[in-house]
């Protein structure tokens, strides 16, 4: 499976937190064009991504966009994601001005209490079959 030859844009994410499911359904709502493409960080894809830019393998508490043959984790890979969507959420980017360092403290603080606050799945969730083409 080549990673790099994939034209859309992939969200990868903890496929058993509750948050980042939550938000990958919030991101498939407002995204009508449906540009974006997911993957766990559990999975094969995920995994192969991770390698691939020499990532830990283990680490699953960070968002990563693949977007044009490079990724972006953290606040700054939400905040891409953002301005593609649709209605008013483009204008959450104006907060990519913040330094990355203030803005992934924010960041982090809220994936370290992710399970804690919303709680986690024991497996990663299976997409619904009119979904299952928008996933890896």
């Amino acid at each position: 499976m080549e990673i790099l030859s994939n034209t859309n844009p992939v969200i990868l994410f903890d496929g058993v937190c509750n948050l980042c499911n939550s938000s990958v359904q919030f991101v498939i709502k407002h995204d009508p064009k449906k540009q974006f493409r997911f993957a766990s960080l559990q999975g094969e894809y995920g995994q192969q991504v991770l390698k691939q830019f020499n990532l830990p393998t283990n680490t699953l508490s960070s968002f990563i966009l693949l977007k044009d043959h490079q990724i972006y984790t953290h606040s700054t890979g939400a905040l891409k994601v953002a301005k593609q969507l649709s209605g008013a959420w483009p204008l959450l980017y104006v907060f990519i001005i913040i330094p990355p360092f203030i803005r992934n403290a924010v960041y982090q603080f809220i994936a370290n209490n992710r399970y804690k606050w919303f709680g986690k799945k024991e497996s990663c969730a299976m997409p619904s079959p009119e979904l299952k083409s928008l996933f890896y």
